[in-house]
């Protein structure tokens, strides 16, 4: 089974990747771009069939490791 966790900076929290994203939009002739956020995506593979049993495994990884959930959301999708 393949987990693919998409991880995001919470609103309000300064992104100032994305704003130098947007910066460089707009120096290209974007101009209709109001705003980016950016975050990180990761594909994990894991030996688990059960889906309830790999959600619980994968929130436990983002909560000690691959999130900084202070800061950051994350959401799981699960592939089989």
């Amino acid at each position: 089974m393949k987990a693919r966790i998409h991880i995001t900076l919470k609103s309000g929290v300064l992104d100032p990747q994305g704003r130098a994203i947007a910066s460089a939009l707009h120096a290209l002739g974007f101009n209709n771009v109001d705003d980016v956020r950016q975050g990180k995506y990761i594909e994990v593979d894991l030996k688990e069939s059960d889906k309830t049993k790999a959600k619980a495994a994968v929130d436990q990884m983002c909560g000690k490791l691959l999130a900084n959930t202070v800061i950051e959301n994350y959401s799981i999708d699960l592939v089989d």
